[in-house]
């Protein structure tokens, strides 16, 4: 397959990714993107022979993509995210004549989830800080309990299956090795600024759209109180301590995915939803057919971990190290670990 690589459309402007208020104009984008097209002559996703390659971007939100967002992902260089989706949108638009589908996902959450401080008391009846870590051994000694209103609508008023179900979860987490509950800022809550798309990706996705002639997609994930939704692909935690079901697997998305000649990823964080997805995405991919590994391809400069900056000039917490430890095992399966900036002939193997 032929890959070229078009200029960046005069609409784009990089400085959009740093201004969390830009929202573009979609009614004047839709001509633009039917004249572009023309004046490039870019093929339908549609067009006969045309290979499916798929990119993904996980949670680019204004939660996660900028300063004022509640759980901005700066990452080392405290410009993470804001700088990832100026490398997204120009790879969006250099590539317009090769993806074919784009899939975004929304992390959407609301007031009382496990992972929200309003979930939790401690044992004085207070409600605990954002950023403060559960772990299974403090809920068996009472340091932290379920609050008791969310029993009546979670669970039937039945305080004390949620009390078990509260254990049985942290303890499912630990067992996996990748995380221990933390409790995170509210953030990503469906309605609020911080749930919709950054607006350089949102003119991006529909920039694409209308050229390709292309319904793309946004998967919306995270909305059970019962349980993390870091991985599009299915919930961390899918059965109580009681075998009932919690969550399910995304079975239309896993199949799409998969029966695409390439899936491009990007989006964040590196430390936790994305690498959480494709994580999943390698179960999958080794349950079925282990060759279909070849066919991932990670923009390793499209994504940021997760820190939280101390005054100092340090981290309270950071997740680098993570990060870079998942890039390293998706690698090490036979995933591509690539940089958008790199010229996708150089890369992709269609």
């Amino acid at each position: 397959m032929e890959i070229q690589a078009y200029p960046l459309p005069q609409h784009f402007n990089s400085a959009h990714a740093y201004d969390s208020s830009y929202e573009p104009d979609l009614q004047a984008l839709f001509p633009m993107a039917i004249e572009w097209k023309k004046k490039l002559s870019i093929p339908d996703s549609s067009t006969k022979g045309h290979p499916k390659i798929h990119f993904l971007g996980i949670d680019l939100q204004k939660s996660f993509c900028f300063p004022d967002g509640s759980l901005y992902v700066g990452g080392r260089s405290g410009k993470g995210a804001m700088d990832d989706n100026v490398r997204i949108a120009e790879f969006i638009y250099r590539y317009l004549g090769v993806i074919s589908d784009i899939t975004l996902t929304l992390d959407t959450h609301f007031a009382y989830q496990i992972f929200f401080p309003a979930f939790w008391l401690d044992q004085n009846g207070h409600h605990p800080n954002p950023m403060t870590e559960v772990t299974v051994e403090e809920v068996r000694a009472g340091k932290y309990r379920p609050n008791p209103v969310i029993a009546g609508w979670v669970c039937s008023g039945d305080y004390a299956w949620l009390q078990q179900y509260v254990e049985h979860y942290c303890s499912e987490l630990e067992k996996t090795g990748k995380y221990k509950l933390m409790l995170w800022p509210y953030h990503c809550l469906l309605g609020s600024k911080g749930h919709t798309l950054a607006g350089v990706i949102l003119e991006a996705h529909y920039f694409h759209s209308f050229v390709k002639g292309q319904q793309n997609w946004c998967e919306m994930k995270g909305s059970n109180p019962l349980t993390e939704n870091y991985s599009v692909l299915r919930p961390e935690v899918v059965l109580s301590h009681d075998a009932k079901s919690i969550g399910s697997k995304n079975t239309g998305l896993i199949q799409k995915l998969l029966t695409s000649d390439a899936v491009i990823i990007g989006g964040q964080a590196a430390s936790h939803c994305v690498a959480s997805t494709i994580d999943d995405l390698l179960t999958e991919i080794l349950d079925r057919d282990p060759n279909l590994v070849k066919k991932i391809y990670i923009l390793e400069d499209c994504m940021s971990a997760v820190t939280v900056p101390n005054p100092q000039g340090g981290f309270y917490v950071d997740f680098t190290p993570q990060a870079e430890a998942f890039l390293k095992k998706f690698k090490s399966a036979g995933m591509h670990v690539v940089k958008s900036t790199e010229p996708m002939e150089n890369w992709i193997n269609i």
